[in-house]
């Protein structure tokens, strides 16, 4: 009997009111059943989360910056494998509540679309394909490959919802054909058609007018008839309470309950489905309705191995949490994840020339720069300032000043404005080379109401960082002394105005549990920065009205602005070069040699521009003759990318598949067609602008492929 049979069993001995009762996310027991009581929210974003001791990996858009699938697959199996023991540790202690389970209520992969949107730490990015990639290797990697489901992945949001948080409840994104098929549905499809992902959650907003929790379209036209999904929705929290709150789509409860399940809601994460009760004595939903909802929800419990005696998780227990060998994991996702922005010669440091260093800034000493959003509670943590003490020995002077607050005038409150920057600017006197540690936090970007966000209900007002600390900046400018910058924030930044000053720049994202450790090493030179950026990091002034749903002038793709640093870029202490590249129509075949004198890692990267297709007449014929008349279509796209490692001296040759998307062009009402004509295609180590030939001194390798 298959998973799926067995569900039907067991829901076929409950009564409709039992059913109806497994309907929300708090699951009583039914006793009669043998049914213990389950809490299906979890969260394992970045390590598990919200449930006490547990590795603690950088913040999503950092591993996203990784560009690395088998070592985001890596990362996610540590995720399952101590969620699974934590589960399994606290079930023996009769613990079912919430954080407990084995349904982890990840990965978001919404589009990072906007960089003002708070929550867009969480996500892998603004690329659709990256997106996609990544997602595949995070479910996999949760799911596992066993019997049974090591843990069940979670597809979130669908769909179309990156902000404004403030609106979330209340808003209808509005969406094209084009842009929903090229842009804001590529990783859901993926993560259901090849990581099967085991349930997918519907977003707060409305999408062209529906619901997303309780959408005919989004739910039954695409998710189960055209994608084939086999697992089960879940609503976001209480989002079911805002289709008749707040988006005025029904009238009650009852009436949202309805149209929910009807549409293929199965799980309520919130209060609304016990209104199905009445729901269900007034006719408005069958008993089949009830039943199959169940029947869906009850098969991921099957899939989880929950009613069996053989899963082969079962065993894992507190002795898999926290291991010594997911704390090495995560130290060098750190490292693989930051993102050198600016390095005139200065990193890495030389220890034989420098006898103090002085570090600065309110991001210096915090263990919130480390953790992001979605956390779990790491048994160590190193923060920056520990990190560079450790990494600079014994024989170096350390000198801190916390130099300012995150973004208030004034540390102490009674204190007049800019209360530490007299004793920052001594800290910087004193010191041959200035680690200036700047940011953002979870109590500054993140999710509405998530953590009492100062600004903007998450998300960021401006692309600037706070003034209090650009005031600090301004201060310690003058002293023109060796500066490092150091970045921790989610999300893009514009610190155009601090470039100029800074001798190099490190993105370190939320940077996890070693975030410090890791950065220190790479301030000394025993690591290397090794991410390149998921995200366009755009000048302030230039993103279009941030509740604009289009993508025109939106992301490496779509926006004719220069990028203050390009989606796709990130320099290294490491020397490579393209040597030879060739490509067809199912395959890029790139040569990579390292010229440097130590080994090192690389991130191969594949672009397509498909800008050139000719008026054929079958062109004419199917109405799309003028597309590349019109100013909507990508630039160029990501199609492929590689991390390797690679040795001195080396020149390895790879082989990067291409899909037959790669080569589609997505017309205005949403179709896809390869159309006849040239094709050309860039291999580098960054994305073919001007801007990234002109900050790396490289440029893309270039090939021509004829359909």
């Amino acid at each position: 009997m298959d998973f799926k049979e067995k569900a039907k069993e067991l829901v076929s001995q409950m009564t409709v009111a039992e059913a109806i009762s497994q309907l929300s996310y708090d699951a009583p027991a039914i006793e009669r059943l043998n049914i213990p009581a389950y809490n299906y929210w979890n969260e394992g974003l970045h390590g598990t989360a919200r449930t006490g001791t547990a590795t603690v990996f950088p913040q999503a858009i950092g591993l996203a910056a990784m560009f690395d699938e088998e070592g985001l697959e890596k990362i996610a199996d540590v995720i399952a494998t101590e969620t699974r023991a934590k589960y399994n540790e606290a079930k023996k202690h009769g613990d079912r509540g919430i954080y407990k389970g084995i349904t982890l209520w990840s990965p978001n992969i919404n589009l990072f679309r906007d960089q003002r949107w708070g929550r867009g730490q969480e996500t892998y990015g603004e690329d659709p394909y990256l997106t996609s990639r990544l997602g595949v290797a995070f479910i996999n990697g949760l799911q596992g490959k066993g019997k049974y489901l090591k843990t069940a992945g979670c597809a979130k949001h669908y769909a179309v919802h990156s902000g404004p948080e403030s609106l979330r409840h209340s808003f209808d994104a509005k969406a094209g054909a084009k842009d929903m098929e090229e842009t804001y549905l590529p990783a859901f499809k993926a993560a259901v058609t090849e990581a099967k992902v085991e349930s997918v959650m519907g977003a707060y907003n409305r999408t062209n007018g529906e619901p997303c929790c309780a959408s005919k379209e989004l739910l039954q036209k695409k998710l189960r008839k055209e994608w084939n999904f086999d697992g089960h929705v879940v609503s976001d929290f209480c989002a079911l309470i805002d289709i008749h709150e707040n988006h005025k789509v029904t009238a009650n409860a009852v009436e949202t309950a309805t149209l929910a399940l009807k549409n293929g809601c199965n799980l309520n994460a919130g209060f609304t489905y016990p209104a199905l009760y009445q729901a269900y004595a007034e006719g408005r939903v069958s008993e089949e309705d009830i039943r199959d909802a169940a029947v869906r929800v009850f098969t991921t419990r099957m899939r989880l191995g929950m009613f069996s005696d053989d899963c082969e998780y079962d065993k894992l227990g507190q002795t898999d949490v926290d291991t010594k060998e997911s704390r090495q994991l995560s130290y060098e996702a750190s490292c693989r994840a930051a993102v050198l922005l600016k390095n005139d010669g200065l990193l890495p440091l030389d220890k034989t020339k420098i006898k103090t260093v002085g570090v600065i800034g309110p991001t210096a000493s915090s263990i919130e720069v480390l953790n992001g959003n979605y956390c779990g509670t790491a048994s160590k943590y190193v923060n920056n300032l520990d990190g560079i003490r450790e990494a600079a020995g014994e024989d170096i002077r350390v000198l801190y000043s916390e130099g300012c607050h995150l973004f208030r005038d004034a540390v102490q409150p009674l204190a007049k404005p800019d209360d530490r920057i007299s004793e920052a600017l001594a800290v910087a006197e004193h010191s041959d080379v200035v680690i200036l540690c700047l940011g953002l936090d979870a109590t500054i970007e993140g999710e509405q109401g998530d953590t009492g966000n100062a600004f903007a209900a998450g998300d960021k007002e401006t692309l600037y960082l706070p003034q209090s600390q650009l005031r600090l900046f301004e201060a310690l400018k003058g002293l023109n002394k060796p500066t490092v910058l150091v970045l921790n924030t989610g999300s893009a930044m514009d610190v155009s105005k601090l470039e100029g000053s800074c001798g190099a720049i490190l993105q370190c994202w939320y940077s996890g549990e070693c975030g410090g450790l890791a950065l220190g090493d790479i301030l000394f030179g025993k690591a290397s920065p090794g991410g390149k950026l998921p995200v366009t990091f755009s000048y302030e002034g230039t993103l279009p009205d941030f509740t604009d749903y289009s993508m025109k002038g939106r992301t490496y793709r779509y926006d004719k602005h220069e990028a203050l640093y390009p989606f796709g870029y990130g320099l290294s202490y490491g020397c490579t070069e393209m040597v030879s590249f060739t490509a067809d129509h199912d395959a890029a075949v790139v040569g990579i040699k390292n010229t440097g004198s130590s080994d090192t890692e690389e991130v191969v990267q594949i672009y397509i521009s498909n800008r050139a297709g000719e008026k054929t007449a079958e062109a004419e014929k199917e109405g799309y003759a003028d597309v590349f008349d019109k100013d909507d279509q990508p630039q160029y796209s990501l199609c492929a990318f590689k991390r390797v490692k690679i040795k001195a001296g080396e020149t390895l040759t790879l082989t990067l598949p291409l899909s037959k998307s790669a080569f589609e062009t997505v017309l205005e009402d949403g179709r896809r067609v390869v159309l006849k004509g040239g094709y050309t295609l860039y291999a580098g180590s960054q994305q073919p602008d001007k801007r990234s030939e002109a900050l790396t001194g490289k440029k893309c390798l270039v090939s021509e492929v004829v359909l």
